[in-house]
């Protein structure tokens, strides 16, 4: 299973090998943006774009409310992973 998970661009790191800084829940990492852009939308334009990134790349551009639901159901699915977890440890 792919899982993106939602992040926003904050920087251009590089734009001749279209590598940004994307902010995922705080934490602050390289991607490669090469599947978000083209001649409408180029490099420079994805600086506070959400995207959902998978194995270090920007696989698309979301809006804000996707990004923020899709980051809620992200974090119950976590609490409730951390429940199964816990009773399996008590079992």
């Amino acid at each position: 299973m792919c899982l993106g998970i939602p992040g926003q661009i904050i920087e251009i790191e590089d734009a001749s090998i279209k590598r940004a800084i994307v902010d995922v829940a705080g934490i602050r990492r390289p991607i490669n943006i090469a599947c978000i852009v083209n001649e409408e939308h180029p490099v420079e334009s994805c600086v506070g774009d959400w995207v959902l990134v998978h194995v270090g790349f920007a696989m698309s551009r979301i809006d804000a409310e996707e990004a923020r639901k899709t980051l809620e159901l992200l974090t119950e699915l976590g609490e409730a992973q951390a429940e199964i977890e816990a009773m399996q440890n008590s079992a």
